[in-house]
């Protein structure tokens, strides 16, 4: 439900005179980013203080547990001496908030520009593995009821049934369901795992950690899943080479996770698992579209977010191509040299550029979270007049089926090479700066 600014400081206000804590100083702002949650931060009693809640009860709708138990694990997870805030109120149904709870605020920044900007980029990710490893000791008498297990092969059939749900139309994500179903390691003893665990919900001052966020997805399972989330290239920002979280190399990561939790990893789970991951997000961003659609979020950020589906098909074509004939690997890589151009009115990507020059205008006139909503806007459109141009994006259900099937593979004569080009040509006009795409070109000989 939309809120105003009154409506949220009464609410707080509510909440905390029930749990005994200070008036209000300060109107609640709500914080740029979160692409699931929203925060909002505020102050009381001299004290800042960050919000979390929900867009709407609807959202919450089919979620394993609400913000209650997310709430008592995050306390859980203190309690073992994970570096996480500390949690000073649970919203009820009398506050006319939602749902959600309040956070003491943490110093430091979450923004990834910066954080992979500090001076000790190796520091940081030390301090990241042993805060794993912490995490990962919290068995499940230590936490609510409420968070799951998870069953690998269950897990994989949720990925599929949600792919086909959302059209079942995507090549590259049917190879990666086909090669988990194929590779799909027996379970293990199981951790908690954060579930989020990388660069965005880390919260860092200068070079040292000050608090790990959104726990909104912990769950009990291979702890081999945590570390690969965060090695994704996705979550590396603008520091592709680094691998590990965006801060260092997967090896020092490793080493330094091994040394604090006394275990070995297996590099075979932990590559299953940055397939697995992989196609988890890219189905994550296509249900952001399917969210806007049904009106348990009209952010505008959801629908952008959707079309970043691409930047996951591309990291994961990369990811199972290792497995291909070297034959298929050396087939080139043709682009389509089709591009829409008019010489009359003007076109559907004009009109969209046009207005994309307009809201430049208005930057200086917006602040805090509808500054950064114009940001969003003006890649929204960005998308649009790529694509008209570009003639990019096409779905292709038979060519998913055989995948899926395995009729085909990427040893069937020429399957690597189409993949190839729909992926760069797809992320061209959806993310046309996401470092990989760079690489992509290298690695597969790209001419324009």
């Amino acid at each position: 439900m939309a809120l105003t600014a009154e409506d949220l400081s009464a609410g707080l206000a509510r909440a905390f005179a029930r749990v005994g804590l200070g008036a209000l100083s300060c109107a609640p702002q709500r914080l740029t980013g979160g692409a699931v949650m929203e925060s909002w931060r505020f102050e009381a009693g001299g004290e800042p203080f960050v919000l979390r809640r929900a867009p709407s009860l609807a959202f919450m709708e089919g979620r394993p547990y609400g913000h209650a138990v997310e709430a008592a694990l995050i306390e859980a997870a203190r309690a073992k001496g994970v570096t996480a805030p500390e949690v000073v109120a649970v919203l009820e149904e009398g506050d006319g908030l939602g749902s959600g709870f309040v956070m003491r605020a943490l110093p430091g920044t979450a923004d990834p520009k910066v954080i992979l900007a500090c001076d000790d980029p190796d520091g940081v990710l030390r301090q990241a593995a042993r805060d794993l490893a912490r995490i990962h000791r919290l068995w499940q008498a230590d936490v609510p009821e409420g968070v799951p297990v998870m069953d690998y092969r269950a897990a994989i059939a949720d990925l599929k049934a949600q792919f086909m749900e959302a059209g079942g139309d995507r090549p590259i994500i049917a190879l990666g369901l086909r090669w988990l179903e194929d590779n799909c390691p027996p379970q293990v003893e199981p951790v908690l795992n954060h579930g989020d665990y990388r660069m965005g919900n880390l919260l860092v001052e200068g070079s040292r950690l000050t608090g790990v966020l959104d726990w909104e997805i912990a769950h009990f399972g291979d702890r081999h899943e945590d570390l690969a989330f965060g090695c994704m290239a996705v979550w590396r920002f603008a520091r592709y080479d680094r691998p590990a979280l965006g801060l260092g190399s997967i090896e020092d990561y490793i080493a330094a996770y091994e040394a604090e939790a006394g275990v070995r990893l297996d590099p075979a789970r932990f590559r299953f698992w940055t397939i697995y991951r992989t196609v988890w997000w890219a189905l994550g961003c296509l249900k952001m579209a399917a969210q806007w659609r049904s009106g348990a979020d009209r952010m505008l950020e959801r629908v952008v977010i959707s079309r970043r589906t691409s930047e996951q098909e591309l990291d994961l074509l990369l990811l199972l191509e290792e497995d291909a004939p070297e034959e298929e690997k050396a087939r080139p890589v043709v682009l389509n040299d089709w591009t829409f151009q008019s010489a009359g009115e003007a076109s559907d990507a004009e009109m969209a550029v046009a207005v994309s020059e307009w809201l430049a205008t208005l930057k200086d006139k917006l602040t805090g979270h509808d500054r950064f909503q114009l940001a969003v806007a003006r890649n929204a459109l960005g998308i649009v007049a790529r694509s008209v141009e570009l003639g990019a994006h096409a779905s292709d259900a038979l060519g998913s089926e055989a995948l899926l099937s395995g009729r085909v593979s990427l040893a069937t004569d020429g399957v690597l090479s189409e993949l190839r080009r729909t992926a760069f040509e797809k992320l061209r006009a959806d993310v046309p700066k996401y470092p990989a795409l760079a690489a992509a070109r290298t690695l597969w000989k790209i001419e324009d």
